[in-house]
C-alpha cells in the first residue's frame, strides 16, 4: 500500500521474492503496491482481443483514479496531437500520418495519468522519512508520492532530504566535478525521454567539460540495432515509415510484444491484415498482438465486438534461437531459387551488394538438423516462413528487444538484413527493417549528440559550429560506467532522467556502484529507486515533465522529438507545472553548464531563453536536419534523411555488405534453462502500475515464473509452486530468487521468462554481448529447483549462505 496524503508509511511489502541475503534494508525491491499477496494470486489464460472493451475499462479506471476526470480529458485530447499538443512520453511508435484524431493507447495514457498526479513529494513528505526508511517501500510506493517539488539534497546526518537552492545545487555539482582529477571520473546517463534540444546540450556541456562518458538507455535495449544495420547498410537507424507498413504485403514481428510495448502498432497491423497482408509473429511467447484486437478508435468494431485477426502465422522459436530461424529462411529461399531464379533478386544482389556468394555458400553448409536443434522450430514450418516471404513483393521485417538483448543480437539483426537483402527488399516503398523502440526519444538521444562512441564527423562539426575542443577518445557505456564506479574511477554520476538503479543489470552490483561514487545527481520528475540507492552525497533535481507547459523568457517553449521511424516533430505541454520550483531539462543542463564551466564561451543563458537558438545551432552540427524550426513546426513535423531508404548504402564498400557469422549454439547446459525478462502490461520500463499482467493473465503477482509445463514435470514443480531461480554467469558465479511462483505456460521448452526490473538482479554485470556490449537480460542460463513449500524466510532463516552471490 501507498503512503495517504499525509505521508504514512506504506505497508512493507512481504518477503517473498527476496534474494537470500540481499540488501536487509530493501526488502521491497522492483514490487507493485501490495507485492501480490499470495492468497490474492490468480492466473488464468487470456482470450480476449488485444486492446478493445479491456484496454477501455483499464482507461475509465485510470481517469476516474486522476481525481481530475476533466483535466484527464484534456490532456488525452492533447497527446499527439500536431496542432500544439504533446508528444506522449512512452513508446516511440511514429504519430499516424492521416489525422487520426485519437493516435494514443491505453498505455500512453496511463503514462501520462502517472505524470499528472496531484500527489506531491515535497519537503514535508522528506521530512517525515528518512531513506533507510524509504529503503523498505516497494518501488510502486515511491513513485505513488507523486511529483518532486524542488531541489534536495541528501543529508547524512539526518539521513533524510532536505531542501537546497538551485544555485546552492548548481553549485554543489560544479564543486564536486571540477575537484576531480579528470573529466572521465565523471558519467553522465541519458535516459529516453529528454528531448533532442535537452540531448544536444547536455552533450555539449559533457563534452565540453572534456569527456565522451555518455552511457544511456541505448547501452542496454537498441545498441545491437545500430550497431548491426551500419555495418549493414550504412545507417543505425531502420529505413521504414508508416506509409511503408501501409504498403507492406509481409510483415515479420520478431521479439517484439506490441500489445504492451508499443500498442499503436497494433492499429497498422489490423489494417495490415484487413488489406490481405500476410503477418508472422516470431516469440517464444504468443502474445496478445499475435492474436486479435478491437482497436478501440474503430468505434463500430467496438459497438459490434468484431475484432481483427493479427496474425497469418505463429512462430515459437527457443529463446536465443533466432539467428538459427532466419538462417533457414534464406537456407530454403536460396534452394527455392536454384529451379526458380525470381526468388531472389540478382539484379539488386548484382549491383547493390557484396558477400552475398559467401553467405549463400554459409546457407547451404548449414544442415537442417542445425537449424532446427538452434532454433526450435520444425523444417516445416521454416519453410513456410520462405514460402510466405517468397510471394511477397513488399516485406518489412521488425524487431525488438527480444532480439537485441540476446548474446547474439548483432549477429542476428545482421542475418535479418541478410534475408531482406535476398529479394532487395530495401530502398523499395513498402519494405525495410524497422526497430521498434520503446521511449519516446530513445532514438533522438543517439541522433542528437548522446553517444559515447561519437562519430568524428559530429566532434569535428561541435568543434568548428561551437568552438569547443571536444575529446576524442570513446567514454564509457552503461556497463563500463558500473565497473568504474565499483573500481572508483567514476567518482560523480549524472542521471538525465531513468531509473538507472533498478534498469541496468546486477542490481545488487550497481546499488554497491552508485553507493560508493562521491556525488549522484537524479534529474527526475518523480521519487524512485535511484534517489534512495545514492552516493555519498546526493542532490535531486526535480524538472518539467512531457505535459507540462515551459516558460522561458522567450515565452512559452515547445522541445522537439524523434520517433523509431526519424519523424521530428515539435511537443508542448498543455498544463501548469506541478510545482514553481521546477525548472525545464535544457534549463537544469545550462545552469550545471554555467556553473561548472564559468568560462564557457557557449551561450548557454541564450539558449534557455529561447529554444528556437538551440536548434538553429543543431541545424548547423547535425546532418539531416537543416532548417529544422520551420520544418519542425510543420503538421507532423519531418523525416531526417537516411540515404540508405535511398539505396545509398555508406559502408565501406559502397554497398549492403552479406554478413556469414558462425550458427552459435545457444542450446543451456543439461538441467538447465534460458530464461528472457520481459515487461507486464500494467509497466512502463521500471515503473510498475500494479502487479496485474492482463493479457497473460496474472492478477496481483509480480513475482512469477513462466515454464514449460514438460520443464515443470522434469523438476517436480506443480501449478503455483514457489520455486528458486538461480543464473549461473560465464565465470561461475550465481545469484539467486527465491520464492517465485511458477505458472505452465505456452512457451518452448529448454525456456522460462519472468518480469524485469525485479529479474535484472540475476544478470550479471561481466556477462554482456560481445557484439554489443548489452548486458543480456534475455539470454540469462538458469536454473530453477522446486522450494518445497517453504517461503523463502524460513529458507533465508535455515541457510548459512552469506550473500545473494556463490
Amino acid at each position: 500500500m501507498s503512503s495517504d496524503t499525509n505521508g504514512n508509511a506504506p505497508e512493507p511489502a512481504g518477503s517473498e521474492g527476496r534474494m537470500l541475503g540481499g540488501m536487509p534494508d530493501e526488502p521491497a525491491l522492483g514490487r507493485g503496491p501490495v507485492d501480490g499477496d499470495a492468497d490474492e494470486f490468480e492466473q488464468s489464460d487470456y482470450h480476449h482481443p488485444a486492446a478493445g472493451w479491456g484496454a477501455a475499462r483499464s482507461v475509465a479506471r485510470v481517469v476516474a483514479k486522476s481525481g481530475d476526470p476533466i483535466e484527464a480529458m484534456r490532456a488525452i485530447k492533447r497527446m499527439n496531437h500536431e496542432d500544439g499538443g504533446f508528444d506522449c512520453p512512452g513508446c516511440a511508435w511514429p504519430d499516424d500520418t492521416k489525422g487520426l484524431r485519437l493516435d494514443l493507447c491505453e498505455n500512453g495514457i496511463k503514462h501520462v495519468m502517472w505524470e499528472l498526479t496531484h500527489k506531491r513529494a515535497d519537503r514535508a513528505f522528506f521530512a517525515t522519512h528518512t531513506v533507510t526508511e524509504l529503503a523498505g517501500w516497494s518501488d510502486f510506493a515511491l513513485e505513488d508520492q507523486g511529483r518532486l517539488t524542488e531541489p534536495m539534497r541528501y543529508d547524512a546526518e539526518t539521513d533524510r532530504y532536505v531542501p537546497i537552492s538551485w544555485n546552492e545545487a548548481f553549485t554543489m555539482v560544479a564543486t564536486e566535478l571540477n575537484r576531480l582529477d579528470s573529466p572521465h571520473q565523471a558519467s553522465f546517463y541519458t535516459s529516453g525521454r529528454l528531448s533532442n534540444e535537452g540531448s544536444f546540450l547536455y552533450s555539449l556541456w559533457v563534452r565540453e567539460f572534456g569527456t565522451n562518458n555518455l552511457p544511456d538507455c541505448s547501452n542496454m535495449c537498441h545498441e545491437a540495432s545500430g550497431r548491426a544495420l551500419q555495418a549493414s547498410i550504412g545507417t543505425g537507424k531502420g529505413t521504414c515509415d508508416l506509409a511503408d507498413w501501409d504498403d507492406a504485403e509481409l510483415i515479420f514481428v520478431i521479439g517484439v510484444n506490441a500489445a504492451t510495448n508499443a500498442p499503436r502498432m497494433l492499429t497498422y497491423l489490423a489494417k495490415a491484415h484487413r488489406r490481405g497482408a500476410r503477418i508472422v509473429h516470431v516469440n517464444p511467447l504468443v502474445e496478445a498482438a499475435a492474436t486479435r484486437t478491437i482497436v478501440p478508435h474503430d468505434y463500430l468494431a467496438m459497438a459490434t465486438f468484431k475484432s481483427t485477426a493479427l496474425s497469418t502465422l505463429n512462430v515459437q522459436p527457443r529463446i536465443g534461437g533466432d539467428l538459427a530461424l532466419i538462417r533457414g529462411v534464406s537456407k530454403a529461399v536460396l534452394e527455392r531459387a536454384k529451379s526458380d531464379p525470381a526468388a531472389i533478386s540478382t539484379e539488386f544482389l548484382t549491383h547493390c551488394t557484396t558477400g552475398f556468394e559467401e553467405y549463400r555458400d554459409v546457407c547451404a553448409a548449414t544442415s537442417w538438423d542445425d537449424l532446427t536443434h538452434q532454433s526450435g522450430v520444425s523444417e516445416r514450418t521454416i519453410r513456410r516462413m520462405a514460402e510466405l516471404y517468397v510471394e511477397s513483393k513488399r516485406t518489412i521485417i521488425a524487431w525488438c528487444l527480444g532480439i537485441t538483448q540476446q548474446e547474439h543480437g548483432v549477429d542476428t539483426i545482421r542475418e535479418i538484413v541478410n534475408l531482406l537483402l535476398l529479394r532487395g527488399n530495401i530502398a523499395r516503398e513498402g519494405c525495410g527493417p524497422s526497430p521498434v523502440r520503446g521511449h519516446s526519444n530513445v532514438q533522438g538521444n543517439r541522433t542528437f549528440g548522446i553517444a559515447n562512441r561519437p562519430p568524428q564527423e559530429l566532434l569535428d562539426r561541435l568543434a568548428e559550429v561551437c568552438g569547443i575542443d571536444p575529446p576524442r577518445q570513446d567514454g564509457l557505456d552503461t556497463v563500463g560506467t558500473i565497473e568504474a564506479m565499483l573500481r572508483g574511477q567514476v567518482k560523480v554520476f549524472v542521471a538525465m532522467g531513468g531509473n538507472f538503479a533498478l534498469a541496468g543489470p546486477d542490481t545488487a552490483t550497481i546499488f554497491t556502484a552508485l553507493r560508493r561514487c562521491e556525488l549522484t545527481v537524479q534529474v527526475s520528475t518523480k521519487l524512485n529507486r535511484s534517489h534512495i540507492v545514492h552516493g555519498k552525497r546526493a542532490l535531486i533535481l526535480p524538472c518539467l515533465a512531457r505535459t507540462e507547459k515551459d516558460y522561458q523568457r522567450g515565452g512559452l517553449q515547445g522541445v522537439s522529438v524523434e520517433d523509431s521511424m526519424a519523424m521530428v516533430h515539435m511537443s508542448y505541454g498543455m498544463k501548469r507545472p506541478a510545482s514553481r520550483q521546477l525548472r525545464s531539462e535544457p534549463a537544469i543542463i545550462a545552469g550545471l553548464a554555467r556553473a561548472t564551466l564559468p568560462g564557457s564561451r557557449t551561450p548557454w543563458k541564450a539558449y534557455v531563453e529561447d529554444y528556437d537558438r538551440i536548434r538553429d545551432t543543431i541545424a548547423k552540427v547535425v546532418d539531416g536536419v537543416e532548417d529544422y524550426n520551420r520544418r519542425a513546426r510543420r503538421p507532423l513535423g519531418f523525416r531526417i534523411r537516411q540515404p540508405a531508404r535511398e539505396g545509398m548504402f555508406l559502408t565501406p564498400s559502397g554497398r549492403a555488405e552479406f554478413s556469414a557469422a558462425p550458427l552459435p549454439d545457444v542450446i543451456p547446459g543439461e538441467g538447465r534453462l534460458t530464461l528472457s525478462t520481459m515487461r507486464s502490461h500494467d509497466q512502463f520500463n521500471t515503473t510498475i502500475y500494479s502487479n496485474d499482467d492482463r493479457y497473460r493473465g496474472v492478477k496481483n503477482m509480480r513475482t512469477v515464473l513462466f515454464m514449460n509445463r514438460a520443464d515443470m514435470r522434469a523438476r517436480g514443480i506443480a501449478e503455483y509452486d514457489l520455486v528458486d531461480v538461480t543464473s549461473i554467469a560465464k565465470d561461475g558465479s550465481r545469484r539467486t530468487v527465491y520464492g517465485y511462483h511458477a505458472i505452465a505456460y505456452d512457451i518452448p521448452a529448454g525456456c522460462a521468462a519472468g518480469y524485469m526490473p525485479e529479474l535484472n538482479a540475476l544478470c550479471p554485470l561481466g556477462d554482456f554481448s560481445a557484439q554489443s556490449e548489452q548486458p543480456l537480460m534475455k539470454h540469462l542460463v538458469v536454473e530453477v529447483v522446486r522450494t518445497g513449500g517453504q517461503r523463502p524466510a524460513d529458507r533465508a532463516a535455515a541457510s548459512s549462505m552469506p550473500s545473494r552471490m556463490s
